[in-house]
């Protein structure tokens, strides 16, 4: 029997890799009893210190970096998040014919190749092994069994000598299960306090956190030019920022801090007016960044809506500011 595309798709479980390779894998070791366990993010009580750390020399870590970089898996990860996996993960070398994972195995670890071939096998009800992929020195294998909680779907076998880089079944769920998480709600909690995205139903304040950008700035960088074409919005994660406008004289003058939690430039995603003031770092700052684009294609069909009551939130910074003019689209 030969595997089709569709049929590998179904076998294995779609997972949107650019180059289209399935996702599968795992060492020698097996453990039976596992993969039924469900995980739960809100109920994970390990502590934020308990982190897993194989050593490595700076040559190991720059190989590792290298393999990883183009790993779709960890594109959203911030940079803290991706000195974890760095952290975490371990280097194992394989002969010609081992097996790295057999299908039915619980998943124990994830896995990124550095170098060597692979080829996928799928046990069919015949008996019979079927052929439906090879790696060939890159590509990533054995995050659906950790994902999801389900024994392996192939074996992955590896044709000639390699080296492959793994993390644990529980590492990998705590930066990539329970970190997403974390910052979903984390972006969640930042959208809720800005009075224009309120009246957003639940599932759209979740998507406009999923579109949120991370953005890091050092200390004096500008974030935002007054007289700029509005593009977004930010929320300030961590670090402060200052406000400043430039005053008859032409010099800059501080209006205001914006400190964590906060939050700057929401007018634009409706307004699209000029950035009446500009923004610069107080410090190393973190931002998380909502585009107009991004923001429209979400949410659409709420922009009229949001349009007719623009006036009456701009009515509300009046009040605050005192009057049109000063209002700074940056609070």
């Amino acid at each position: 029997m030969i595997a089709t595309s569709t049929n590998k798709q179904i076998v294995l479980g779609v997972w949107e890799y650019e180059d289209d390779e399935p996702p599968v894998g795992r060492f020698a070791s097996r453990r039976k009893s596992v993969f039924a366990e469900t995980y739960n993010p809100e109920e994970d009580e390990e502590e934020e210190g308990a982190k897993m750390v194989h050593p490595k020399s700076d040559e190991q870590r720059q190989r590792l970096s290298e393999s990883v970089k183009t790993i779709l898996l960890f594109r959203a990860l911030d940079k803290e998040q991706m000195a974890d996996v760095l952290d975490a993960m371990f280097e194992k070398t394989v002969e010609a014919g081992e097996f790295i994972i057999r299908q039915g195995d619980d998943g124990d670890n994830f896995y990124v190749i550095e170098r060597g071939k692979f080829e996928v096998y799928v046990k069919e009800a015949s008996g019979n092994d079927t052929l439906i992929h090879t790696y060939d020195n890159s590509g990533a294998f054995g995050e659906l069994a950790l994902l999801y909680n389900m024994p392996r779907a192939a074996s992955v076998k590896a044709v000639t000598p390699g080296t492959l880089w793994a993390m644990d079944r529980q590492t990998f769920r705590r930066i990539l299960l329970k970190s997403a998480y974390k910052k979903r709600k984390m972006y969640e909690d930042l959208i809720n306090k800005v009075p224009m995205l309120k009246s957003l139903e639940s599932y759209e304040r979740m998507n406009l956190a999923d579109a949120l950008v991370p953005k890091h700035f050092s200390d004096g960088e500008r974030i935002i030019r007054q007289g700029d074409i509005a593009d977004g919005m930010y929320f300030v994660e961590d670090g402060v920022v200052r406000i400043t406008k430039l005053g008859d004289n032409g010099r800059e003058v501080e209006i205001n801090r914006v400190p964590a939690g906060g939050y700057l430039g929401e007018l634009a995603l409706v307004t699209h007016k000029p950035r009446a003031a500009s923004a610069y770092a107080v410090g190393n700052v973190k931002l998380a960044f909502l585009d107009v684009e991004a923001f429209e294609r979400l949410l659409g069909p709420c922009m009229e809506l949001m349009k007719r009551n623009i006036d009456d939130y701009e009515d509300q910074l009046v009040k605050i500011f005192g009057s049109k003019t000063d209002i700074s689209d940056i609070r």
